[in-house]
């Protein structure tokens, strides 16, 4: 179990305490495969061991959505978070986490409150205001992208893509 010490309504660890983390994978389609879960979590096991961060737990969910949260095992990580068990929520991408930007402001407040940080392995996003302003960045484009992709499989390919690029480049620029 962990020291931790109580300050400003934030909990913390004792300084010469490991991190741990928990690691959240999902895939949203019938037709992806385990080799996506497979590959986040390679992922997710290096990031950790570069940054000597302990794996406490792993949660998967498959063939889930990521535009709400209905979601089995991201529930119960929400729920085990609670106990304040580990530091960390690790993702291969934000995108796995959430696509819904309200569903990911509540659920991020729900795991500040229990001194946890989202963080994720192939997005270096800095914990500072710059970072903030990256993250809040990354979760519209991703949002934005997700509305895209689902255009692709009823439209003509070419199209969509010309259009999906045009799309973010104003919504970025704007």
């Amino acid at each position: 179990m962990f020291l931790r010490r109580k300050t400003k309504n934030k909990f913390r660890k004792e300084e010469n305490q490991t991190k741990t983390c928990v690691i959240y994978a999902r895939y949203s389609s019938d037709r992806q495969t385990e080799q996506s879960i497979e590959g986040q979590l390679r992922d997710c096991r290096e990031y950790a061991q570069r940054n000597d961060i302990a794996i406490v737990g792993t949660y998967i969910d498959r063939a889930m959505t990521g535009t709400n949260d209905n979601r089995e095992q991201f529930q119960k990580m929400l729920k085990d978070s609670d106990k304040k068990s580990f530091d960390y929520v690790l993702v291969y991408k934000l995108d796995r986490f959430s696509r819904n930007k309200y569903e990911m402001a509540i659920h991020r407040k729900h795991l500040n409150d229990n001194g946890v940080k989202i963080l994720s392995a192939k997005e270096n996003i800095p914990e500072t205001p710059e970072g903030v302003l990256l993250e809040s960045l990354l979760e519209g484009f991703k949002r934005s992208n997700g509305h895209n992709i689902s255009n692709l499989r009823t439209k003509q390919p070419i199209q969509c893509k010309v259009k999906a690029i045009g799309d973010n480049i104003r919504w970025l620029l704007s």
